[in-house]
């Protein structure tokens, strides 16, 4: 699995770091960005979860 913040979308509300802080932070600029490279499975509903979250649809999610 890959999960990708689109920077030029993000507006750091922190929703995806507030449902998987284990995969998301907000970085030193208040937008997210991906701190976990190696995703495991059980993490998988979470991810999905924080992207659906996403007021502007900034998570890209690849299987």
């Amino acid at each position: 699995m890959k999960v990708i913040v689109n920077k030029d979308a993000c507006i750091g509300c922190g929703a995806c770091n507030a449902i998987c802080p284990d995969v998301f932070e907000i970085n030193d600029e208040g937008l997210s960005e991906v701190i976990e490279k190696n995703i495991k499975d059980d993490l998988k509903d979470d991810i999905e979860d924080a992207a659906s979250s996403c007021p502007t649809s900034a998570i890209e999610v690849e299987e």
